[in-house]
């Protein structure tokens, strides 16, 4: 019997498999070997009411990625690693990420981290960092990015957005909501991010 967290499974290596020239291999070594799948109960966000806007507007070749979460974002598991008092109630409101494969997710997976990242309009993700090597790949464009000392970037949908291992980076949207995948490799794969203080 296929589960709603295959189907996204599926659909996710599907993406990942089309963005292979520019993905950097060692993160997706693995990722189309089989995994243990757990049985994890659905959690519910208020950001997940953004999905509708975000599928309004993804462009192809995400868009099919898209419309699969949008479709069984009552049925998995979302999360958050902060809470209101790290940076107020509008954030929480409007933040969450689920995690597909890797240590918590819908699969096991012990060297990746892989997953999406939810952001509400007017959200600012400030400065952070972690020891896991991270790419983003927004499925939405219009985000802008900061890495390091650099200023922010709006960066597009598609584009492969790498933060070497305790890099400080953030990000912040502006009238429209981000969707975007997440890989994590190396260092602990559930570590709470850090705020400020990094390279």
């Amino acid at each position: 019997m296929t589960t709603t967290a295959a189907s996204l499974l599926r659909a996710f290596r599907a993406y990942l498999a089309e963005m292979s020239e520019v993905v950097p291999p060692r993160f997706l070594t693995g990722i189309d070997n089989p995994m243990a799948e757990r049985t994890l109960t659905p959690k519910l966000l208020p950001c997940l009411g953004h999905l509708d806007r975000i599928l309004d507007t993804a462009p192809e070749p995400g868009r099919a990625l898209v419309a699969r979460l949008a479709r069984d974002r009552d049925h998995l598991n979302w999360g958050q690693t902060y809470t209101a008092t790290d940076f107020g109630q509008t954030f929480i409101d409007n933040y969450g990420w689920l995690e597909v494969l890797g240590t918590r997710g819908h699969f096991a997976h012990d060297e990746i981290a892989a997953g999406f990242l939810i952001l509400g309009p007017h959200i600012v993700y400030p400065d952070h960092h972690h020891i896991a090597e991270e790419i983003y790949i927004p499925l939405i464009g219009g985000t802008e990015w900061r890495k390091g000392d650099s200023g922010f970037v709006v960066r597009a949908a598609g584009e492969v957005i790498h933060h070497p291992s305790n890099v400080n980076h953030a990000m912040r949207t502006g009238d429209e909501p981000l969707l975007a995948i997440y890989l994590w490799r190396g260092g602990p794969l559930a570590q709470r991010s850090v705020i400020g203080g990094g390279r």
